[in-house]
Protein backbone atom coordinates (compact mmCIF):
# COMPACT_ATOMS: atom_id res chain seq x y z
CA UNK A 1 0.00 0.00 0.00
CA UNK A 2 2.70 1.89 0.84
CA UNK A 3 4.15 1.66 -2.20
CA UNK A 4 1.39 2.40 -4.58
CA UNK A 5 1.06 5.63 -2.98
CA UNK A 6 4.49 6.50 -3.16
CA UNK A 7 3.95 5.58 -6.97
CA UNK A 8 1.31 7.70 -7.14
CA UNK A 9 3.16 10.61 -5.76
CA UNK A 10 5.66 10.25 -7.80
CA UNK A 11 3.26 10.39 -10.62
CA UNK A 12 1.85 13.29 -9.60
CA UNK A 13 5.21 15.10 -8.97
CA UNK A 14 6.44 14.16 -12.31
CA UNK A 15 3.20 15.48 -14.21
CA UNK A 16 3.24 18.99 -11.42
CA UNK A 17 3.55 21.39 -14.68
CA UNK A 18 0.45 19.75 -16.19
CA UNK A 19 -1.54 19.87 -13.13
CA UNK A 20 -0.56 23.25 -13.06
CA UNK A 21 -1.56 24.40 -16.61
CA UNK A 22 -4.70 23.15 -15.90
CA UNK A 23 -5.25 24.86 -12.55
CA UNK A 24 -7.00 28.03 -13.68
CA UNK A 25 -9.27 26.33 -16.31
CA UNK A 26 -10.03 23.92 -13.35
CA UNK A 27 -10.64 26.81 -10.94
CA UNK A 28 -13.58 28.92 -13.55
CA UNK A 29 -15.08 25.50 -14.04
CA UNK A 30 -16.15 25.11 -10.10
CA UNK A 31 -16.43 28.58 -9.77
CA UNK A 32 -19.22 29.51 -13.06
CA UNK A 33 -20.39 25.95 -13.39
CA UNK A 34 -19.96 23.82 -10.65
CA UNK A 35 -20.51 26.02 -7.54
CA UNK A 36 -23.19 27.47 -9.34
CA UNK A 37 -25.28 24.10 -10.09
CA UNK A 38 -24.71 23.51 -6.57
CA UNK A 39 -26.31 26.64 -5.50
CA UNK A 40 -29.49 26.46 -7.45
CA UNK A 41 -30.34 23.17 -6.53
CA UNK A 42 -30.77 24.30 -2.84
CA UNK A 43 -32.72 27.49 -4.28
CA UNK A 44 -35.29 24.68 -6.01
CA UNK A 45 -36.72 24.43 -2.28
CA UNK A 46 -37.81 28.38 -1.92
CA UNK A 47 -39.77 30.77 -3.12
CA UNK A 48 -37.36 33.66 -4.10
CA UNK A 49 -37.38 36.87 -5.89
CA UNK A 50 -33.26 36.96 -6.07
CA UNK A 51 -33.17 39.75 -3.41
CA UNK A 52 -31.88 38.96 -0.34
CA UNK A 53 -31.47 35.64 1.50
CA UNK A 54 -34.41 32.95 0.63
CA UNK A 55 -36.86 32.48 3.31
CA UNK A 56 -40.05 31.34 1.95
CA UNK A 57 -39.63 27.35 1.85
CA UNK A 58 -41.72 25.14 -0.46
CA UNK A 59 -40.11 22.83 -0.60
CA UNK A 60 -40.50 20.15 -3.57
CA UNK A 61 -43.75 22.74 -4.52
CA UNK A 62 -42.16 24.64 -7.54
CA UNK A 63 -40.74 20.85 -9.33
CA UNK A 64 -44.72 20.09 -8.88
CA UNK A 65 -45.61 23.44 -10.46
CA UNK A 66 -42.89 23.09 -13.10
CA UNK A 67 -44.70 19.77 -14.29
CA UNK A 68 -48.28 20.39 -14.24
CA UNK A 69 -47.12 23.98 -16.12
CA UNK A 70 -48.58 23.48 -20.16
CA UNK A 71 -46.31 26.34 -21.02
CA UNK A 72 -42.48 24.40 -19.64
CA UNK A 73 -44.24 21.30 -21.41
CA UNK A 74 -44.40 23.10 -24.76
CA UNK A 75 -41.20 25.32 -24.78
CA UNK A 76 -39.75 21.64 -23.85
CA UNK A 77 -41.52 20.76 -27.37
CA UNK A 78 -40.30 23.38 -29.23
CA UNK A 79 -36.82 22.58 -28.01
CA UNK A 80 -36.90 19.23 -29.42
CA UNK A 81 -38.50 20.11 -32.67
CA UNK A 82 -35.92 22.65 -33.10
CA UNK A 83 -33.00 19.95 -32.38
CA UNK A 84 -34.64 17.32 -34.58
CA UNK A 85 -34.88 19.44 -37.49
CA UNK A 86 -31.59 21.52 -36.78
CA UNK A 87 -29.47 18.48 -36.33
CA UNK A 88 -29.75 16.29 -38.56
CA UNK A 89 -30.19 19.02 -41.77
CA UNK A 90 -27.16 20.63 -40.44
CA UNK A 91 -25.08 17.23 -40.67
CA UNK A 92 -26.18 16.56 -44.07
CA UNK A 93 -25.48 19.91 -45.71
CA UNK A 94 -22.21 20.07 -43.26
CA UNK A 95 -20.71 16.79 -44.83
CA UNK A 96 -21.63 17.54 -48.55
CA UNK A 97 -20.16 20.81 -48.45
CA UNK A 98 -17.05 19.59 -46.91
CA UNK A 99 -16.69 16.41 -49.38
CA UNK A 100 -17.04 19.64 -52.18
CA UNK A 101 -14.56 22.00 -50.36
CA UNK A 102 -12.12 19.09 -49.56
CA UNK A 103 -11.51 19.07 -53.40
CA UNK A 104 -8.09 19.43 -54.32
CA UNK A 105 -8.88 20.91 -57.50
CA UNK A 106 -11.01 23.67 -56.26
CA UNK A 107 -10.25 26.74 -56.55
CA UNK A 108 -10.20 29.55 -53.84
CA UNK A 109 -10.93 26.46 -51.47
CA UNK A 110 -10.08 28.68 -48.65
CA UNK A 111 -12.23 31.52 -49.40
CA UNK A 112 -15.24 29.27 -49.28
CA UNK A 113 -14.13 27.99 -45.90
CA UNK A 114 -14.20 31.48 -44.35
CA UNK A 115 -17.25 32.50 -45.83
CA UNK A 116 -19.10 29.56 -44.51
CA UNK A 117 -17.46 29.69 -41.08
CA UNK A 118 -17.95 33.38 -40.81
CA UNK A 119 -21.34 33.19 -39.12
CA UNK A 120 -19.73 31.22 -36.43
CA UNK A 121 -17.64 33.78 -35.38
CA UNK A 122 -20.82 36.22 -34.81
CA UNK A 123 -22.89 36.55 -32.20
CA UNK A 124 -25.95 35.25 -32.52
CA UNK A 125 -27.97 38.03 -30.35
CA UNK A 126 -26.36 40.48 -32.94
CA UNK A 127 -27.53 38.20 -35.94
CA UNK A 128 -31.07 38.20 -34.12
CA UNK A 129 -30.74 41.84 -34.04
CA UNK A 130 -30.34 42.25 -37.82
CA UNK A 131 -33.00 39.84 -38.98
CA UNK A 132 -35.36 41.40 -36.67
CA UNK A 133 -34.33 44.64 -38.05
CA UNK A 134 -34.65 43.36 -41.82
CA UNK A 135 -38.29 41.57 -41.14
CA UNK A 136 -39.08 44.84 -39.59
CA UNK A 137 -38.10 47.27 -42.49
CA UNK A 138 -38.08 44.96 -45.34
CA UNK A 139 -40.78 43.14 -44.64
CA UNK A 140 -43.03 44.81 -46.78
CA UNK A 141 -40.64 44.36 -49.54
CA UNK A 142 -40.23 40.35 -49.13
CA UNK A 143 -44.03 40.18 -48.79
CA UNK A 144 -44.30 41.89 -51.93
CA UNK A 145 -42.12 39.73 -53.87
CA UNK A 146 -43.96 36.91 -52.35
CA UNK A 147 -47.17 38.32 -53.46
CA UNK A 148 -46.25 38.95 -56.93
CA UNK A 149 -45.13 35.20 -57.29
CA UNK A 150 -48.56 34.30 -56.05
CA UNK A 151 -46.95 32.38 -52.85
CA UNK A 152 -49.08 34.58 -50.04
CA UNK A 153 -52.26 36.51 -50.01
CA UNK A 154 -52.04 39.27 -48.13
CA UNK A 155 -49.10 40.63 -45.73
CA UNK A 156 -47.75 38.35 -42.94
CA UNK A 157 -46.12 39.53 -40.00
CA UNK A 158 -43.50 36.85 -40.29
CA UNK A 159 -42.10 36.79 -36.69
CA UNK A 160 -45.02 37.50 -35.09
CA UNK A 161 -47.27 34.79 -36.81
CA UNK A 162 -47.41 31.57 -34.67
CA UNK A 163 -47.01 29.79 -37.77
CA UNK A 164 -43.58 31.09 -39.44
CA UNK A 165 -41.71 32.00 -36.07
CA UNK A 166 -40.47 28.69 -35.07
CA UNK A 167 -39.72 28.18 -38.75
CA UNK A 168 -37.86 30.98 -39.62
CA UNK A 169 -35.38 30.70 -36.19
CA UNK A 170 -34.84 26.77 -37.16
CA UNK A 171 -33.36 27.87 -40.65
CA UNK A 172 -31.39 30.76 -38.87
CA UNK A 173 -30.30 28.35 -36.36
CA UNK A 174 -29.28 25.92 -39.29
CA UNK A 175 -27.32 28.80 -41.35
CA UNK A 176 -25.51 30.34 -38.00
CA UNK A 177 -23.56 27.33 -36.90
CA UNK A 178 -23.30 25.45 -39.65
CA UNK A 179 -19.55 26.31 -39.84
CA UNK A 180 -18.54 24.08 -36.85
CA UNK A 181 -19.68 21.10 -38.21
CA UNK A 182 -18.18 21.68 -41.52
CA UNK A 183 -14.46 22.37 -40.25
CA UNK A 184 -15.00 19.40 -37.80
CA UNK A 185 -15.61 16.74 -41.39
CA UNK A 186 -13.45 18.91 -43.08
CA UNK A 187 -10.48 17.65 -40.44
CA UNK A 188 -11.87 14.20 -40.71
CA UNK A 189 -12.13 14.17 -44.24
CA UNK A 190 -8.22 15.32 -44.27
CA UNK A 191 -7.07 12.23 -41.92
CA UNK A 192 -8.59 9.73 -44.66
CA UNK A 193 -5.14 8.45 -46.42
CA UNK A 194 -5.64 9.43 -49.98
CA UNK A 195 -4.34 5.61 -51.03
CA UNK A 196 -7.62 4.57 -50.41
CA UNK A 197 -9.18 6.26 -52.55
CA UNK A 198 -6.57 5.82 -55.39
CA UNK A 199 -6.40 1.79 -54.76
CA UNK A 200 -10.62 1.93 -54.83
CA UNK A 201 -10.40 4.04 -57.97
CA UNK A 202 -8.31 1.80 -59.82
CA UNK A 203 -10.58 -1.23 -58.90
CA UNK A 204 -13.19 -0.11 -60.29
CA UNK A 205 -14.77 1.61 -57.74
CA UNK A 206 -16.45 4.78 -58.43
CA UNK A 207 -17.99 7.93 -56.40
CA UNK A 208 -20.54 6.81 -54.56
CA UNK A 209 -19.04 3.92 -53.56
CA UNK A 210 -15.78 5.36 -52.36
CA UNK A 211 -18.09 7.32 -50.50
CA UNK A 212 -19.83 4.40 -48.83
CA UNK A 213 -17.30 1.68 -48.30
CA UNK A 214 -14.20 4.34 -47.65
CA UNK A 215 -15.41 7.76 -46.84
CA UNK A 216 -18.19 6.36 -44.32
CA UNK A 217 -16.37 3.89 -41.97
CA UNK A 218 -13.16 6.23 -41.83
CA UNK A 219 -15.93 8.77 -40.58
CA UNK A 220 -17.79 6.60 -38.48
CA UNK A 221 -15.89 7.89 -34.70
CA UNK A 222 -15.99 11.24 -36.15
CA UNK A 223 -18.97 11.64 -36.40
CA UNK A 224 -20.04 10.58 -33.58
CA UNK A 225 -18.27 13.13 -31.84
CA UNK A 226 -19.22 15.89 -34.63
CA UNK A 227 -23.30 14.67 -33.76
CA UNK A 228 -22.76 14.67 -29.61
CA UNK A 229 -21.58 18.41 -29.95
CA UNK A 230 -24.56 19.23 -32.69
CA UNK A 231 -27.08 18.14 -30.35
CA UNK A 232 -25.03 19.61 -27.39
CA UNK A 233 -25.67 22.94 -29.00
CA UNK A 234 -29.10 22.47 -30.53
CA UNK A 235 -30.21 21.99 -26.49
CA UNK A 236 -28.63 25.26 -25.65
CA UNK A 237 -30.41 27.50 -27.86
CA UNK A 238 -31.75 30.73 -26.04
CA UNK A 239 -30.01 33.95 -27.52
CA UNK A 240 -31.46 33.73 -31.17
CA UNK A 241 -35.01 33.10 -29.49
CA UNK A 242 -34.83 35.99 -26.94
CA UNK A 243 -33.36 38.53 -29.15
CA UNK A 244 -36.28 37.61 -32.82
CA UNK A 245 -38.82 37.14 -30.62
CA UNK A 246 -38.62 36.44 -26.50
CA UNK A 247 -40.35 33.41 -26.73
CA UNK A 248 -43.90 34.80 -28.63
CA UNK A 249 -46.34 35.28 -30.04
CA UNK A 250 -47.95 33.81 -27.60
CA UNK A 251 -45.68 31.20 -26.33
CA UNK A 252 -44.91 29.57 -30.11
CA UNK A 253 -41.28 29.85 -29.94
CA UNK A 254 -40.85 29.69 -26.38
CA UNK A 255 -37.48 27.30 -25.83
CA UNK A 256 -37.09 25.61 -22.39
CA UNK A 257 -33.97 28.11 -21.56
CA UNK A 258 -35.99 31.28 -22.45
CA UNK A 259 -38.68 29.70 -20.50
CA UNK A 260 -35.65 29.54 -17.47
CA UNK A 261 -35.10 33.28 -17.98
CA UNK A 262 -38.23 34.38 -18.30
CA UNK A 263 -38.70 32.62 -14.48
CA UNK A 264 -35.58 33.77 -13.18
CA UNK A 265 -35.96 37.77 -14.37
CA UNK A 266 -39.55 38.00 -14.97
CA UNK A 267 -41.43 38.29 -18.25
CA UNK A 268 -43.45 36.23 -20.38
CA UNK A 269 -45.92 33.86 -17.72
CA UNK A 270 -44.66 35.26 -14.97
CA UNK A 271 -44.96 38.61 -13.22
CA UNK A 272 -42.59 38.95 -11.06
CA UNK A 273 -39.23 36.86 -10.57
CA UNK A 274 -38.83 33.85 -9.31
CA UNK A 275 -35.30 32.58 -9.10
CA UNK A 276 -36.55 29.36 -7.05
CA UNK A 277 -38.91 27.63 -9.49
CA UNK A 278 -36.59 28.64 -12.65
CA UNK A 279 -34.13 26.72 -10.69
CA UNK A 280 -36.59 24.02 -10.20
CA UNK A 281 -37.09 23.83 -14.19
CA UNK A 282 -33.66 23.93 -14.92
CA UNK A 283 -33.09 20.78 -12.71
CA UNK A 284 -35.53 19.11 -14.38
CA UNK A 285 -34.57 19.88 -17.59
CA UNK A 286 -30.80 18.88 -16.88
CA UNK A 287 -31.89 15.76 -15.46
CA UNK A 288 -34.28 15.19 -19.10
CA UNK A 289 -30.83 16.02 -21.21
CA UNK A 290 -28.50 13.61 -18.97
CA UNK A 291 -31.14 11.24 -19.83
CA UNK A 292 -31.45 11.47 -23.83
CA UNK A 293 -27.19 11.68 -23.65
CA UNK A 294 -27.21 8.14 -21.30
CA UNK A 295 -29.55 7.13 -24.24
CA UNK A 296 -27.73 8.37 -27.01
CA UNK A 297 -24.82 7.01 -25.80
CA UNK A 298 -26.32 3.00 -25.23
CA UNK A 299 -27.39 3.69 -28.56
CA UNK A 300 -24.57 4.63 -30.45
CA UNK A 301 -22.55 1.66 -28.50
CA UNK A 302 -24.90 -1.14 -29.38
CA UNK A 303 -24.77 -0.16 -32.41
CA UNK A 304 -20.76 -0.04 -32.83
CA UNK A 305 -20.88 -3.60 -31.21
CA UNK A 306 -23.57 -4.81 -33.89
CA UNK A 307 -21.46 -4.00 -36.63
CA UNK A 308 -18.06 -5.00 -35.14
CA UNK A 309 -19.96 -8.38 -34.88
CA UNK A 310 -21.32 -8.42 -38.87
CA UNK A 311 -17.47 -7.65 -40.01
Amino acid sequence: MKLRSESLGRRIWAARWSYAYALPMMTLLVVFIVYPIAASLGYTLYRWNGIGDPSQYVGLDNFRRVIHDTIFWGALRHTFLYVAIVVPVQLVLALALALVLNQKRLRFASFYRTVFFLPVVTSAAVIGVVIQLLFSNFGDVINGILRDLDLIDGYVDWLGDPRFAMGIIIVIGIWHTLGYNLVYFLAGLQTIPEELYEAAKLDGAGRIASFRYITVPMLRSVGVVILLLALVGSFQVFDMVQVLTNGGPYFATEVVNTYIYHLAFGGTGEVDPDVGLASAASFFYGVLLIAVSVVQVVVLRSLTRRRARQQ
